[in-house]
């Protein structure tokens, strides 16, 4: 792997000259053309009648032949990839630079096409209500449509639970400017915030994602303090506008259930996600269980840093004192190498996207905080965002984000509409691509303080996804229940948040976070509520299928790579079942999960030993 690796994306070679280029024009153009005539089209079909045989459609009345239908639903998938081509685009635009005006704009559009798509598939839904079984089973038996039978089959089960398709063809277009306009204004805040640390004598300005690497990673203790103490400063000062967003977000989405007739709050996120409320009880029931050991990891690390008080900002701090930082041209040679180890296929495409530049790792003002990866269907290729900063954290959230390159590389040969698979299963090749590197470097060191330092690297995700997510999920549960009855205010955010953050941490820390609720994006996403337990999902799922990869030796790999494929097609614990063999629905799984997971926790404490607690708290 070349040692001149960049750290900046292309995205020219997808639509040269950006949002403002002829390309990328021409193409919005298009898919709204398309659109348009589509739409005239299904206005002189009678979509709302039921579809069969005994009579002929046609404007003015009639029955919607299958074959007709067909067509509609063909022509549909095929203008909402190219508009899944168009929206990726404008996310990596506005990702790069938050305060580009044009990409925003371009944003807007392709959001605005996307409700256009929506309402046509909201015209769809209506045929599908109205068929009878046999019209619905010769629909589902034409050419190109038995292809994506489970997918339309879903979306027909979803309008059944749903308001009539015009009214959720309304909510869609209304929520263009309002409910999603909400998400795109904590983008606007958030990219605008800026922290000024001191280094040295000199004063740098820092945008939130380059603090929160600080105030998390830092060797120095003092430092990340410091950077915390600003950071929550940062978020207190637009702490009122944030709750505005989250409550503006929370009432739409409420209302929507209300009038969908949904009462419970997680019918839409385990809708999303194609599972049973027995799988996620079961699932928060182990990871609660294993929550006493990781915070029993907490108080060690504490110990060996010296300090008695643990705080939120020393959970993820650096331990070791062996190289633990590399280069990204270094973090890229590593990853495709442990990559080939389990599958040659996943190193191939890890190495087609480093020498591609499919990734944005440069550390910059202006840049969104977080990381993705995103597909481009038509291109057939990914884009990975992140900020890269040499850290063991860094190298983590690369392999992480290249593992969903891989997963989107496994189902780009289908058809599109078999392409959406949910969150849950969306975190599987991810997290799994994140541990074989973790472990890669564990196992190939034989320095005793390189080898804590990965070991602590392994024990703080546990942390992550045992603690800091299940105290997000139980927050953003809390806030729906308490939203139901209005407003919450900037201090019970941050109550609701801190009561979450004690009880998932098993009160080991001594200063927390209640401002996660204004830092973390994933609350202000509109495309889906929730965006929190189906990483931990994906976590303990990894932790078994990569377990199932070492029983299975070579096979695994032709057989992991059809259970990729098939995450578009089934629901998660049908999924589990037919490749793993296991019922998601019960404790058994999960539990050997958590142990495996916690094996890191484990050796941990088994190098570290008993220590002396600090009494300063200065600590390194």
């Amino acid at each position: 792997m070349s040692s001149t690796l960049s750290l900046v994306w292309d995205l020219e070679s997808i639509f040269p000259g950006g949002v403002d280029g002829p390309a990328f024009q021409a193409a919005l153009a298009e898919v709204e053309n398309l659109t348009s005539e589509l739409a005239r089209e299904i206005e002189g079909l009678s979509l709302g009648q039921s579809a069969g045989r005994e009579k002929e459609g046609g404007a003015g009345g009639g029955a919607l032949l299958p074959e007709s239908l067909a067509e509609v639903v063909l022509k549909l998938q095929e203008i909402q990839k190219r508009g899944h081509e168009l929206g990726a685009f404008t996310s990596c635009a506005t990702a790069q630079d938050v305060a580009d005006e044009s990409a925003q704009a371009a944003r807007a559009k392709a959001q605005d096409l996307g409700a256009r798509v929506e309402a046509l598939w909201s015209r769809v839904d209506e045929a599908f209500l109205a068929m009878e079984e046999p019209a619905w089973e010769e629909f589902l038996s034409q050419p190109g449509v038995r292809e994506i039978a489970f997918a339309l089959w879903e979306r027909r089960e979803l309008a059944r639970k749903a308001m009539p398709p015009r009214q959720e063809a309304l909510a869609s277009d209304l929520a263009v400017d309002g409910f999603h306009a909400w998400g795109e204004m904590y983008h606007r805040i958030a990219g605008k915030l800026r922290i000024e640390v001191e280094r040295d004598g000199e004063v740098r300005s820092l945008s939130v994602a380059q603090a929160q690497n600080e105030m998390l990673y830092h060797p120095e203790r003092d430092i990340r303090r410091d950077v915390f103490a600003k950071y929550e400063a940062a978020w207190a000062g637009a702490a009122d506008l944030l709750a505005a967003c989250l409550n503006h977000i929370g009432g739409f989405r409420l209302a929507l259930y209300r009038h969908r007739g949904w009462e419970e709050i997680l019918t839409e996120p385990l809708t999303h996600n194609r599972m049973r409320r027995e799988t996620l009880e079961a699932m928060w029931e182990a990871a609660s269980q294993g929550a006493e050991q990781a915070a029993a990891f907490i108080q060690r690390k504490a110990s060996v840093l010296g300090i008695s008080d643990p705080a939120y900002y020393d959970v993820d701090a650096p331990l070791g004192k062996a190289k633990s930082s590399l280069s990204f041209a270094e973090a890229a040679e590593l990853i495709v190498d442990t990559f080939h180890t389990l599958s040659p296929e996943m190193a191939r495409l890890a190495h087609k996207a480093f020498a591609g530049r499919w990734i944005e790792a440069e550390d910059r003002p202006g840049k969104r905080a977080g990381g993705f990866c995103t597909s481009f269907p038509v291109k057939g290729e990914s884009r990975i965002f992140m900020t890269y900063d040499q850290s063991l954290g860094s190298v983590a959230t690369l392999a992480h984000e290249l593992g969903h390159a891989f997963h989107h590389a496994m189902v780009s040969k289908l058809p599109y509409l078999m392409t959406g698979y949910p969150m849950s299963l969306a975190e599987t090749a991810s997290t799994l691509a994140e541990k074989i590197v973790t472990d890669a470097r564990k196992k190939a060191t034989a320095d005793p303080e390189e080898r804590l330092a990965i070991v602590n690297e392994g024990a703080r995700r546990a942390v992550t996804f045992l603690m800091n997510i299940r105290a997000r999920f139980e927050f953003e549960r809390a806030f729906y229940q308490e939203r139901r009855h209005g407003h919450l205010s900037p201090a019970r955010l941050s109550e609701l948040m801190l009561e979450a953050q004690k009880e998932a941490y098993r009160g080991a820390l001594s200063v927390y976070h209640p401002l996660l609720w204004a830092s973390k994006l994933h609350f202000y996403l509109t495309s889906v509520p929730f965006y929190n337990f189906p990483y931990t999902f994906g976590y303990l799922f990894s932790h078994g299928v990569l377990e199932w990869a070492k029983a299975e030796g070579k096979s695994f790999e032709e057989r992991y790579m059809g259970l990729l494929r098939d995450t578009g097609s089934m629901p998660v614990e049908e999924l589990a079942k037919r490749h793993l063999g296991v019922d998601l629905s019960k404790p058994e799984f999960w539990r050997r999960a958590v142990a495996l997971a916690l094996e890191d926790v484990e050796e941990f404490l088994a190098l570290t030993g008993p220590q002396e607690t600090g009494s300063s708290g200065a600590g390194a």
